[in-house]
């Protein structure tokens, strides 16, 4: 089997973010969803509305987001649309907020690990093909957030996101923190969420992982950890998991002495058991190619 392709540019700017996509050779067909994360109220390091605006237009895409299942300022549609408005969602392009009502898309997971079925917001039927714009950076429940993370967590509506932390046991939200999983099953249950958004777009998809403003936080988290590592770079795939391995293996081997901190939280949860699990589900690979481009 041939090594996935993962285009890496050093330079972080809205003009390479475009870049990276074009030189993936892939024109995203129909009506275009870019999965993006809206961010915490009081989180300082999710990517601008400004910043991404120009690649959103050059895709014709509509961002699209879902509600939260946990306490914060989106985990309501009311709320999650009073947010959208204060970050400037809806200032440049179209804004979808994919679970804003029920009831949510059910996809199979026929060879799933621990689902069987994954819900995400019902407005995705109404979208041909995805680009998955992800923050790179860690994450205090799956060790780190990229591509993968977008797919399944991004992806699901709130009970979607409750099935995934429970490992499938509840999509109650008002039981999710009395039904939280030994770590692993939390890992797989979004391995298997993110392969049924996979099918569902069938080849119809782009990731792009920005590595900036990198924190052990995710943006989901309104008081997180200042960054702890310099700016690393834009990289681009047709393949999630690979996109992730090389942005892991990026962090690894950058000589940036704040990658400790990074590593400590990604090693601490088992971060890189959602990419294993993943490359078993088959929706992708670990083996990838690292073109350099300017």
């Amino acid at each position: 089997m041939d090594k996935s392709k993962v285009y890496f540019i050093k330079e972080i700017t809205p003009e390479n973010i475009i870049k990276a996509y074009e030189v993936l050779g892939k024109k995203l067909p129909g009506k275009v969803a870019v999965k993006m994360h809206s961010g915490e109220k009081g989180n300082q390091n999710y990517l601008r509305a400004e910043f991404v605006k120009d690649v959103i237009h050059h895709v014709n895409g509509t961002v699209v987001e879902c509600n939260t299942a946990y306490e914060g300022a989106r985990n309501s549609t009311e709320k999650h649309r009073k947010l959208i408005e204060e970050h400037e969602w809806n200032k440049y392009f179209p804004f979808d907020l994919l679970d804003a009502e029920g009831p949510d898309m059910e996809l199979d997971v026929p060879n799933g690990k621990v689902l069987k079925k994954n819900y995400v917001g019902k407005d995705l039927a109404n979208y041909d093909s995805l680009l998955v714009l992800s923050h790179f950076k860690g994450h205090a429940m799956g060790g780190y957030g990229g591509a993968l993370k977008q797919l399944s967590i991004g992806c699901a509506s709130s009970a979607g996101k409750t099935l995934i932390h429970t490992a499938g046991v509840t999509d109650d939200q008002r039981e999710l923190f009395n039904n939280l999983p030994e770590q692993d099953r939390f890992l797989e249950a979004m391995a298997d969420a993110a392969s049924s958004v996979v099918k569902y777009f069938n080849g119809n998809a782009v990731y792009i992982n920005v590595m900036k403003n990198i924190s052990i936080d995710c943006d989901c988290d309104g008081n997180a950890s200042a960054p702890c590592m310099k700016d690393i770079g834009i990289l681009a795939s047709l393949d999630p998991i690979a996109v992730d391995q090389a942005c892991l293996d990026l962090v690894y081997n950058s000589n940036d002495p704040g990658k400790d901190k990074l590593i400590q939280r990604i090693e601490s949860l088992h971060g890189v058991h959602t990419v294993e699990a993943a490359a078993e589900l088959g929706f992708g690979s670990r083996d990838y190619e690292l073109i350099n481009i300017e």
